[in-house]
């Protein structure tokens, strides 16, 4: 009988993502990194892609869970530094699922405003301000 292989957590950066799996391979925990070198090489795909998973045996689900626990605080502390979330927001749940699989950056929807995009169309320039919201990265949606 083969154990499965799951999708443990997502990060949208490749840093954090390499400092958990650093800390689970320390610990005698087998997982690996999918989709890190495009995240790393091509940024702007990150989103696309879905972000840099980290895949575990579904059988050390609650090794890792209670492993990262005991150090909740230093990870509390990178979240503020490997996030785009503002630091006050840190904990922001989306409105149309719940989720807390949300961070804070550009628009998909609405991303320029009007006069930006006169204004770049007169000056023959690609716009200059966009506009940020966050973004639910399980359903969706985007809000203020």
């Amino acid at each position: 009988m083969t154990d499965k292989i799951i999708l443990y957590k997502s990060f949208y950066n490749p840093i954090e993502a390499n400092i958990i799996r650093a800390r689970l391979e320390d610990s005698g925990i087998p997982c690996f990194l999918v989709d890190e070198n495009i995240s790393t090489i091509q940024p702007l795909y990150n989103q696309a892609v879905g972000g840099v998973k980290l895949m575990v045996f579904e059988k050390d689900t609650l090794k890792i869970d209670s492993l990262l626990a005991e150090n909740n605080d230093l990870v509390d502390n990178e979240d503020q530094f490997f996030t785009d979330k503002p630091v006050n927001d840190v904990k922001k749940k989306c409105e149309k699922c719940g989720s807390e699989n949300v961070a804070f950056g550009q628009a998909t929807k609405g991303r320029f405003s009007w006069w930006v995009t006169v204004i770049s169309i007169m000056l023959l320039v690609y716009p200059f301000k966009v506009n940020k919201c966050f973004h639910c990265y399980d359903c969706g949606n985007e809000f203020q």
